[in-house]
């Protein structure tokens, strides 16, 4: 006969974990969280009343860095921004048509209270002026007319090197075009020659463009003519330029009171043509006598 169930294996108790009792939150709001909360309101109203408040529509332009730019065209190129709140202004679109503008390179647009929107440009820069009959344009470095100037300029391009383009067809140009670049160099080159450049005595020297001659150079005032020719990509190039100046300091020296015109046809290759000899008057002739 079998003995009775085993006896059960007794196990050691397990020791408790003590674990820190949870704080609950309270449900009331602390003082620090009350006024954060207030801050937060105040700020919101805040912002709505700039948003809404007059004050700060646009109701004033201030434009800073215009030179050559018509300040009623300036005006007009953000006029939709007029009677906007300058706080809810987008000031890209108002850059991109200040940026249109012939005359101006690159534009940006600021925000100045009370209700004041400024404007600082950065302008195109004229290299040379380009006198077309009365019209005189401005032009860059690229050859592009981007502006106009009456007959008071302003101090940045009263003493601008000017080309007188005579030729025909050049009474088409307007504000926009872009020069033939064998012209914008030949002009840059010529332009920035002075009379110690050529060994003469003028004053000044003027270029002009023709259709007989192509570029001229005039020394002023009225005295000799230069004739440099025309100019192309390849076979005639404005690179002929110093040699031509060269050559005609060469020509100049010891006879300039006496020359009326020369011909530059290559860096060595030039040909003067010296002033009229004024003819000698007739003697007087003898007077009648008188009868006694």
């Amino acid at each position: 006969m079998t003995g009775g169930p085993a006896a059960r294996r007794t196990r050691p108790p397990i020791a408790s974990r003590r674990t820190r009792p949870i704080r609950r939150a309270s449900a009331r709001l602390s003082v620090a969280r009350a006024g954060a909360a207030l801050a937060m309101l105040a700020s919101a109203g805040a912002i709505y009343g700039v948003g809404a408040s007059s004050a700060f529509d646009y109701a004033r332009l201030q434009v800073d860095g215009a030179i050559y730019t018509d300040l009623a065209a300036a005006e007009e190129a953000v006029a939709d921004a007029r009677g906007e709140n300058l706080f809810r202004l987008s000031t890209e679109p108002l850059e991109a048509a200040l940026e249109a503008l012939p005359t101006v390179d690159e534009a940006s647009v600021g925000v100045q209270l009370p209700g004041t929107l400024v404007v600082t440009l950065r302008e195109r820069v004229p290299v040379l002026v380009w006198r077309v009959g009365a019209r005189r344009y401005l032009a860059d470095s690229g050859g592009e007319l981007f502006g106009r100037i009456g007959d008071d300029p302003p101090a940045q391009a009263a003493d601008l090197p000017v080309i007188d383009d005579r030729r025909a067809a050049s009474a088409g140009l307007s504000i926009g075009t872009r020069l033939d670049p064998q012209d914008v160099d030949a002009a840059t080159r010529l332009a920035s020659l002075v009379p110690s450049d050529v060994g003469s005595a003028a004053k000044r020297l003027q270029v002009r463009v023709t259709d007989e001659n192509g570029f001229v150079v005039r020394a002023d005032p009225e005295g000799w003519i230069a004739i440099f020719g025309f100019y192309t990509p390849s076979l005639r190039t404005p690179e002929l330029i110093p040699g031509q100046v060269r050559l005609l300091r060469s020509l100049l020296i010891g006879r300039e009171p006496l020359i009326e015109r020369v011909v530059l046809a290559s860096a060595t290759d030039g040909t003067y043509v010296p002033k009229p000899t004024p003819r000698a008057s007739a003697s007087p002739s003898a007077s009648p006598s008188r009868a006694p």
